[in-house]
């Protein structure tokens, strides 16, 4: 584990150091390197996200195509 600086403003700081210490955050360092963790995986899950959708629209009316065929085909007696 490395050791960071940071500077932040004292009304977040108090915010901060009420919330340490509950909800299984034991101290200040504690409680941030686990807000800066569950952010750092949504804004990554928000890119996946995002590359997900862009490769969806790229290859649209193919995956349309193929949906109607699988629906045809399902839909044979």
């Amino acid at each position: 584990m490395k050791t960071i600086a940071i500077t932040i403003d004292e009304d977040t700081l108090a915010r901060v150091d009420r919330l340490a210490g509950r909800g299984g955050a034991n101290n200040r360092s504690h409680l941030i390197r686990r807000a800066v963790h569950e952010y750092v995986s949504r804004v990554e899950q928000a890119d996946a996200h995002e590359r997900e959708d862009a490769i969806i629209r790229r290859h649209r009316g193919r995956l349309a195509q193929q949906t109607k065929a699988l629906v045809r085909e399902q839909a044979k007696p």
